[in-house]
């Protein structure tokens, strides 16, 4: 049997997006807690209370952890701790907030990570977050026109 040893390098990720939604707050915070988007293609599910989980639902019993919900203040604050998308070393905080303003809401996502971080997921992870937060606009600002 031989031992392989590698160094690996701890790595910290900082990403803050926010993005103005013409809908009001509790539809907003209502449509981030379902999921739009990407997310249904994921087939993602969150379960909306404190420790309640974040994750990719691939049936019988099987799929990733994304997180728990550690904070949960509808209509303003969510926040989820896990690996997030990561299947190795790493720990994230990701905090949505909402504030109602004359526009609608602002929604602005900050998740900072540390650890074992993949270069693809560095590169990719904001445009993923992008996504994310385009799909909640154009299903907030839907419900909120019927």
């Amino acid at each position: 049997m031989s031992v392989v040893e590698t160094e690996a390098e701890v790595r910290t990720l900082h990403v803050n997006k926010e993005i103005q939604i013409a809908a009001p707050i509790e539809v907003v915070f209502e449509t981030l807690l379902s999921p739009t988007g990407i997310q249904v293609d994921l087939n993602l599910k969150l379960e909306a209370w404190p420790g309640g989980r974040w994750f990719r639902d691939l049936g019988n019993n099987t799929g990733h952890l994304w997180g728990h919900v550690q904070v949960i203040k509808p209509p303003k604050l969510l926040e989820i701790t896990g690996p997030m998308m990561m299947s190795y070393p790493v720990s994230s905080h990701v905090q949505y907030r909402l504030v109602e303003n004359a526009g609608g809401t602002l929604l602005s996502v900050l998740h900072r990570a540390m650890g074992l971080l993949e270069k693809e997921h560095m590169e990719g992870v904001h445009k993923g977050w992008l996504n994310i937060l385009e799909s909640v606009r154009d299903a907030s600002q839907k419900k909120a026109s019927r």
